[in-house]
């Protein structure tokens, strides 16, 4: 009912507000003009809150924090648990499944009911899960809670319901799998020790049945005591006091043998004819010392023996390494004979399992294949080749290869960009690998007859970019490029910025702006840097441009030093009597130069380009008088205009990359001329002192204050980093620490230390904007209050953000009748500009003649941080940026096609000529959504996302054929607003925000899809769309394929006839409740799973999920309903034949003598 409640809340503050009652959505300039009402317009929504619904699609990378592995020969399924409670599946390519535990706990051990389609998990709570893979969306069926004991090891037998569960006090449980039962057969640790031993022999860390009787169970007790139990007999046949502490141990596929790992670095064989000592210890990797005595080794933690039969045995085991070597990598040892091969890891290993040809334990095993599980990675190596090669992973399971800073999705792109990418990232892929068949090749998976073209983008921590093909719910690797290529790498000798600089990551990826109509492609590092970027087919030999911008906000007057001894310091560090700096200056002075360097050095020579994304251009920000520039938090560029912007908490620069030139570089308040809202003033040398003497006092009181009395989500803090753009206080054009024991220390940052934000690392204190009217009065009333306000400190001391930027066709007047190129710039503090550009046409015109941008001060006013700008047409149609098509500058020339500059252009006046001229903006900001007409600047809608939390992640897409604003809040919801009504459509609490990583990473994009880095290696894809979740389970793969299960080979008379063939037993007889009994019901509790519904559940949420649940329910129970039916149909068909046969047996018997019978 919450969810409810909330969406009918919704729907009361989302009402049309009439144009002439709401000057504070006009603009200050410009002349009042009569605007069309929503009624006028005649927009039809379409949209309604039955075609949304959230829900997870698909996990892609490897598992984070893995924990344990399994796989099912026959199915040929791979499983692997993770610490957070998560279960991944995994089969031939696309046949991809995650599962979650409820719980929570950690995956402690998986084991397939082989060629059954299930699996049994044990999690660190002690408790038992029984799995249904039989159903796309897996879900458990019976759960065990273990109240007494702690679980440490599970073995289940082929062929067997009955699974062995070993505890830490050392006991060892049997569970009935059908029905998930405890049953009573029990063996304790007392009974199977000697009653001579004093000590207790440690949790069960093995348990395993022979392959030469099942009724015999080998018990491994972590002090080295090995017991082989007896079922029938219910005693011990011997027992094994080993001095070193076991890990593991494997049987020979005879039975007759076994090998166990030890924590010395140790491998020691037994014969069950002698268990008195072992036959033979080796230390693989420890070598004799001069004394005789064998080098001390690491445990070797897991070994597998495994027989083949046309060469010797294979045993492989993960550590034992010796000690003296330090820092050595994680290795896999592989012995073949007397042939020792190491193979190095690039992370620590946590399991590793070795695939067989035969399911069955007492047959050559036939090894082909070792399964690695990294913390981090996830290794196949190849077995039938003497060079132990690794197979070629088909997930992807590099996505952390580098730590992923951002993330870019794009839907429904041109279908030719796809096979380019791949045909140019094909060449640089690495070679050596396996040429037999992706081993792991379970399931059935085909693609869905509703797929199209998508791409998701990742920047990285290196300033490497990797562009995936994301098409329906697979994820490929397409193309890698590295952007520090663009760069000299800092010398060696080097000491100070680049030493410093070397700490971090310089050349991280913050943003990703990409046209995939023009294939021009832009990245923002976290040095303030822009890189240009265009796409070829040939490789070319080029020299990157690189400009420089300094934006620099306001004048900083020198301040002697007796006045900043008990005061905030803004002097200069380095010590030079610092001159006053033009506040926006429009070119590189000597002065400028002397003063700072950019953070990176741009290579200034000719550069060979490999075919692919070629550099063009970079554009990087000066710092002021050697301090680290502010970072980069706005960026976009637009290719049929040729132009480049971008913004930081200082101000905007507009960039033509096609003359190489700058355009516009001002600061915020100049951008406003005299429209500026809150009237800020330049600051004189006696304000500046006066300012900076109160900073402290600002620091400390005023903005703890403010936020303490709005009580702000605003203001709270995720691992120690700020979360929204209007909490940071962002203090000048360089890097100013206030002195004195009153005011806070801010740790000076270089360009690699602040945390990653996408248009939030420079951000300003929120300001809450008044909704009255901008008169000179009103703006009196609202603004002159007392000194403790967060309005009146915007004189102070903080800086307005550049946080968004859009070009787009548009009216910058109210006045005017034609749509002209303009940029639209959303600030921090709720505002919005509109700023008009005038560009040549011509195409010879356009790459001699300057293009002219020339701020006029409209303003837009909305309440926070503007984070999105979308544009409709009077039809409610989408209004896509105009943009040129792509063409190859460096293919060679051909004279029947001239390579002219081909512009698609979606202007609003041609768009929809029937609705009359004008287009909608639509504006988004942290805490609210307006929709203006265009040219009148009235405000037609409104609507107040959020009051307790704010907006991370807005974005206008397009779904069903129509259009929405999307909305992830800071305090996990995902809302969906109708346009250009604001009607809420969808509000779901989905996804609280647990750290920065999700906000930095989630995005929206067309067709219903979102992603997210769920984890430091993984990306999930959800949907918001009710006919993508009704769609799913088609696209999805399935796990479980019928397969008859292979026959076990005919051992022979010989072998049968002297004792070589495996006895059977019937356990059902032994641990079944008759033979048994049952047992202590306080021991363990039953819990019964979900079954099918689970997949339902997980799909379901808020009002549209319990009609979802309700529409479910009827469907099965009608589907019962008409099964009953049949069957009573069925029944009466019967009953009636029978009738008829009796019938037709009387009469034939009627007349016939007792003798006829």
């Amino acid at each position: 009912m919450k969810k409810f409640r909330k969406v009918l809340d919704g729907l009361t503050t989302s009402s049309p507000v009439n144009p002439s009652g709401s000057p504070a959505c006009g603009s200050a300039a410009g002349t009042p003009s009569t605007a069309p009402t929503p009624r006028e317009l005649e927009i039809q929504e379409t949209l309604m809150s039955e075609h949304f619904q959230i829900c997870k699609t698909v996990r892609h990378g490897v598992p984070y924090q893995p924990t344990a592995l399994a796989f099912d020969p026959v199915q040929k399924i791979l499983a692997i648990g993770s610490r957070s409670g998560g279960v991944r599946l995994l089969g031939r390519p696309g046949v991809d499944c995650h599962c979650q535990h409820e719980s929570g706990a950690a995956v402690l051990q998986l084991q397939f009911l082989i060629n059954e389609g299930a699996l049994v998990t044990a999690c660190a709570d002690d408790t038992l899960h029984l799995w249904n893979l039989r159903q796309r969306r897996p879900a458990i069926l019976h759960s065990l809670k273990f109240n007494r004991e702690r679980i440490t090891f599970c073995h289940l037998p082929f062929q067997s319901k009955w699974l062995y569960v070993g505890t830490e006090r050392g006991n060892t449980h049997i569970v009935n799998i059908e029905s998930f039962i405890l049953s009573g057969y029990v063996i304790m640790w007392n009974k199977a020790i000697e009653l001579s031993t004093k000590t207790h022999p440690g949790p069960v860390v093995h348990l395993s049945d022979s392959p030469k009787d099942e009724g015999k169970l080998l018990i491994g007790f972590e002090s080295g005591t090995i017991v082989m139990w007896d079922l029938r007999a219910k005693r011990a046949d011997f027992r094994i006091y080993y001095d070193e502490a076991i890990h593991s141990a494997s049987w020979h596929h005879e039975g007759r043998q076994f090998m166990c790992s030890h924590s010395d670095g140790s491998l020691s064989m037994w014969n069950l004819r002698n268990t008195a000592k072992p036959f033979q210890v080796t230390f693989p990797h420890g070598k004799t010392q001069r004394d005789g005595r064998k080098e001390s080794c690491k445990p070797i933690l897991k070994v597998e023996y495994k027989t083949s039969r046309n060469s010797e045995a294979f045993v492989v085991f993960s550590g034992g390494l010796s000690y003296d070597k330090a820092g050595r990598r994680p290795t896999l040892t592989i012995m073949h004979g007397k042939a020792i091969t190491v193979l190095e890891m690039d992370y620590p290993i946590v399991d590793f399992l070795v695939l067989c040809e035969t399911p069955y334990l007492n047959e050559v095993q036939e090894p082909y294949a070792v399964v690695v599980l990294l913390e981090k990675d996830f290794v196949v190596v190849d077995l039938t080749q003497s060079s132990f090669p690794i197979f070629e992973n088909p997930y992807p399971m590099d996505i952390h290869e580098s730590p992923v800073t951002c993330t870019a999705y794009f839907a429904d792109c041109p279908p030719d960009i796809i096979p380019v990418l791949y045909s140019i990232g094909a060449k640089h892929k690495k070679t050596g690998y396996s040429l037999k068949e992706w081993p792991v090749s379970g399931g059935t998976w085909t693609v869905g007859s509703q797929t199209y073209p998508e791409i998701i983008i990742t920047g990285h921590a290196d300033g490497s970019i990797k562009f995936w093909d994301a098409t329906a719910i697979t994820l490929q690797m397409l193309y890698k490029l590295k952007t520090s290529k663009v760069f000299e790498k800092p010398k060696g000798g080097d000491v100070g910025r680049n030493a410093e600089l070397a700490e971090e990551d310089p050349y991280a990826v913050q943003m990703i702006s990409w046209c995939p109509q023009s294939r021009i492609f832009c990245v923002v590092g976290i040095s303030a840097h822009v890189i240009l970027y265009r796409f070829s087919k040939h490789d070319a030999n080029t020299t990157i441009t690189s400009l420089e911008v300094r934006l620099q906000c306001e004048i900083e007057d020198v301040i002697s030093p007796s006045d900043t001894e008990n005061t905030p310091c803004f002097s200069d560090p380095s010590g030079h009597s610092p001159q006053p700096q033009p506040p926006s200056p429009r070119s590189n002075t000597p002065d400028s130069m002397r003063d700072s360097i950019p953070c990176l050095k741009v290579k200034d020579h000719m550069i060979r380009m490999p075919p692919g994304y070629q550099a063009e251009l970079v554009v990087q920000l000066l710092g002021v008088d050697g301090d680290p520039p502010q970072q980069i938090t706005s960026l976009d560029l637009n290719s049929a205009y040729g132009l480049l912007a971008l913004g930081n908490c200082n101000g905007l620069a507009v960039v033509d990359y096609l003359q190489k030139t700058i355009l516009l570089c001002m600061s915020t308040l100049e951008l406003y001329g005299s429209a500026d809202p809150f009237q800020r003033l330049t600051r004189s040398p006696r304000k500046n002192r006066q300012s900076t003497s109160g900073l402290t006092e600002l620091s400390d009181n005023q903005v703890s204050l403010d936020l303490e009395r709005s009580k702000s989500p605003t203001s709270d803090h995720v691992n120690g980093h700020c979360t929204s753009p209007t909490s940071h206080p962002c203090l000048a054009g360089r890097a100013k620490v206030p002195g004195g024991p009153e005011g806070p220390r801010l740790a000076r940052r270089g360009p690699g230390r602040p945390p990653f934000r996408k248009a939030q690392s420079a951000a300003c204190m929120e300001v809450s904007l008044p909704v009255s009217s901008l008169t000179e009065e009103s703006r009196e009333n609202s603004f002159s209050r007392s000194r403790s306000s967060s309005v009146s400190s915007i004189d102070r001391e903080t800086k307005e953000a550049v946080t968004t930027l859009q070009f787009a066709e548009s009216y910058v007047r109210k006045s005017d009748t034609l749509p002209t190129p303009c940029l639209w710039v959303g600030t921090s503090l709720g505002l919005v500009l509109i700023i008009p550009m005038s560009i040549p046409t011509d195409e010879q015109e356009r790459l001699e003649d300057p293009v002219t941008v020339a701020p006029t001060g409209t303003v837009l006013m909305l309440k926070g941080s503007i984070l999105q700008i979308g544009f409709l047409d009077c039809g409610g149609v989408l209004i896509n940026s105009p943009y040129e098509v792509w063409r190859d500058q460096h293919a060679p020339d051909d004279p029947d096609r001239p390579r002219k500059r081909k512009l698609v252009n979606f202007s609003p006046s041609s768009s929809q000529e029937a609705s009359g001229d004008g287009h909608l903006a639509v504006v988004c900001s942290e805490r609210q959504a307006k929709v203006f007409f265009m040219p009148s600047q009235a405000c037609l809608y409104v609507h107040n996302i959020t009051e307790s939390s704010f907006v991370l992640r807005a974005d206008v897409v397009s779904v069903y054929n129509s259009v929405c604003l999307a909305c992830f809040c800071a305090n996990g919801h995902i809302m969906t607003l109708s346009l250009p009504s604001l009607r809420p459509l969808l509000d779901v609490s989905y996804l609280p925000l647990t750290d920065m990583r999700i906000a930095r990473t989630f995005c929206f994009t067309n067709g219903g899809q979102a992603l997210y880095l769920c984890s430091p290696t993984e990306i999930q894809r959800i949907t918001y769309s009710q006919e993508m979740c009704d769609n799913l389970q088609e696209m999805l793969g399935e796990l479980f394929t019928p397969i008859e299960t292979p026959e076990a080979q005919n051992r022979g008379f010989l072998k049968g006839f002297f004792g070589g063939n495996a006895q059977t037993f019937d356990r059902e007889e032994l641990f079944g409740e008759a033979a048994a009994g049952k047992a202590s019901r306080s021991l363990a509790q039953h819990i019964p799973g979900q079954g099918g519904m689970e997949g339902m559940k997980a799909a379901a949420g808020g009002v549209v999920g319990e009609l979802a649940r309700a529409r479910i329910a009827l469907d099965e129970r009608g589907q019962r309903l008409g099964e009953l039916e049949e069957r009573t149909a069925l029944m009466m068909t019967s009953a009636e034949t029978f009738s008829k046969h009796a019938h037709e047996l009387m009469l034939k018997c009627k007349d016939k003598k007792w003798y006829q019978f």
